[in-house]
């Protein structure tokens, strides 16, 4: 028999407007609730709110699955993949690698699973779907039948609900490195070892419209694995890719070799140093792309972060022709589209440059916002343009 858990009236509103999470503060009672279970949720009056995963660690307390009292199991879960797998069924065969499941953008909280070809990559990031791991492996394997699949679950979240650190192979004989494409570029991934679960998967479609406008000189600030800069070289004249990294260089070069790109080059160098440097030599460019890892980890960091990208702008704006296109990012959940626009605006401002908006992206279309859950929301991409 499935187990209540009982909500304050706040925290049924917060779902009722939409929202998958309750918080601790919000739950009046769980008591003798095992940590990583299912349990119907109820507010203070006794009516019935949905049902959710448990945590007994986590400040998130209640991940909400379903506003009705089906029953959950094994075919349920099934279901929802599946949903997840037809919505993203138009990316074939444009790209092999993508984003599968994203939590909660798919109804799904704390389950991600990301396609590398034939390898997927699954991360469970609560307690309830930890303890489904398994279910979770044979669903993907009756469903999709992929040659491998790797956990990934050894991202900080998982410390948050006393679960281990880990990463491995869960089913079938997965290489150390494989080969992707995306648009017609190629990419070697290491899905046990590179950054997230192998790539940044949520820059696919942006990457896509970099290219589209990217000309003359280009310019790819923190390039990690050459990604954005192999997309800008096939309609510019030339593009250099910078990043502190160099394994990261050396990845980005090697996926330069595999494309046959002989007008890209990288370097290993800070790009805040790189970027004055290049300024005070009177270099210029066509196109500039910013990609830089998060600035704010969390709300109070923000300020600092703010400050950070707005150097980086400003000097990239000083650096671009008339008519050059900015494509400046950030994946500070922090840092709102609000705020990112006004450092935008303050750093064309101090840059002594006219700045034309030309369109306000997000993360790829595989990562989906749900309404109601704004930490869906978390990647922001403004492409500009110089007017003088």
């Amino acid at each position: 028999m499935k187990q209540n858990a009982i909500i304050t009236q706040r925290g049924a509103e917060r779902v009722r407007a939409g929202h998958l999470w309750i918080y601790r503060s919000d739950v009046r009672d769980a008591k003798g609730i095992p940590g990583g279970s299912i349990v119907s949720v109820q507010d203070e009056r006794g009516r019935f709110v949905g049902q959710a995963l448990y945590s007994d660690r986590s400040e998130i307390s209640l991940r909400l699955l379903s506003l009705g009292d089906e029953t959950i199991d094994r075919e349920w879960w099934r279901g929802r993949i599946q949903s997840a797998a037809r919505r993203r069924s138009g990316i074939k065969p444009d790209a092999n690698a993508y984003r599968l499941v994203y939590s909660e953008g798919d109804l799904l909280p704390s389950l991600i699973v990301d396609v590398y070809d034939d390898v997927l990559v699954l991360q469970t990031l609560s307690q309830a779907t930890d303890a489904l791991k398994d279910v979770f492996v044979e669903l993907l394997v009756e469903e999709f039948q992929p040659r491998a699949i790797i956990e990934r679950n050894d991202v900080r979240v998982r410390e948050l609900e006393g679960l281990e650190m880990r990463a491995g192979i869960l089913y079938g004989d997965a290489p150390g490195e494989l080969e992707i494409m995306q648009h017609g570029v190629r990419f070697l991934v290491q899905p046990l070892g590179g950054q997230k679960t192998g790539s940044f998967l949520d820059q696919r479609e942006n990457r896509l419209a970099a290219r589209s406008l990217a000309r003359g000189r280009a310019l790819d600030c923190f390039t990690f694995n050459g990604a954005f800069a192999l997309h800008l070289a096939q309609t510019s004249e030339s593009v250099l890719g910078l990043d502190i990294s160099a394994d990261a260089v050396a990845a980005a070069r090697r996926n330069a070799e595999l494309n046959g790109a002989r007008n890209v080059e990288f370097r290993e160098a800070n790009v805040f140093d790189a970027l004055r440097e290049m300024e005070a030599a009177g270099e210029r460019f066509d196109t500039i792309v910013l990609d830089p890892p998060a600035f704010a980890k969390n709300r109070a960091s923000v300020r600092a972060a703010a400050r950070g990208y707005k150097e980086i702008n400003l000097r990239a704006l000083k650096l671009l022709n008339t008519n050059g296109v900015l494509v400046t990012c950030s994946c500070s959940y922090h840092m709102s589209e609000g705020m990112f626009l006004e450092m935008i605006a303050d750093a064309a401002k101090d840059a002594h440059r006219r700045v034309q908006l030309v369109e306000k992206r997000m993360q790829s279309s595989d990562h989906p916002v749900l309404f109601g859950v704004p930490e869906t929301y978390y990647l922001k991409c403004v492409i500009a343009r110089v007017l003088g």
